[in-house]
């Protein structure tokens, strides 16, 4: 599985570079998740712009991420998906609970205001 992170300051931007999200490399995808979470990080944003196919393997794999960030009082943004995984997140009825956002720009926008919204509040 090809990727690259890019770790800002109160995110962690992470770019798949595979085409597939698929069951050849969504326990990869998960394993790295996992490390993120463990090492501190517990906002990412996932980027899709390269990926043309996800099946329920790459699916469970976000939720994967998703539930992780949750589990620290973070946020998980999927952004840059193109039609097909669009649609398909949506027949799943995924969309109700991942944060999709159309840009990389809008998802860092979307954490930087939650982490704002836990810092008043104190969390």
């Amino acid at each position: 599985m090809k990727f690259s992170i890019d770790k800002k300051d109160k995110y962690c931007l992470f770019k798949l570079e595979d085409e597939k999200l698929n069951t050849l490399n969504a326990p990869k995808l998960k394993s790295e998740l996992v490390i993120l979470n463990a090492s501190g990080v517990r906002n990412i944003i996932l980027d899709l712009s390269d990926v043309n196919f996800v099946d329920s393997s790459g699916l469970s794999a976000i939720l994967i991420g998703n539930r992780l960030c949750k589990n620290v009082n973070g946020s998980f943004v999927v952004t840059r998906m193109n039609d097909y995984v669009s649609k398909l997140i949506k027949i799943s009825q995924l969309d109700s609970i991942l944060n999709i956002m159309p840009t990389i720009e809008e998802a860092a926008d979307f954490v930087l205001m939650e982490e704002l919204e836990r810092d008043l509040k104190g969390n």
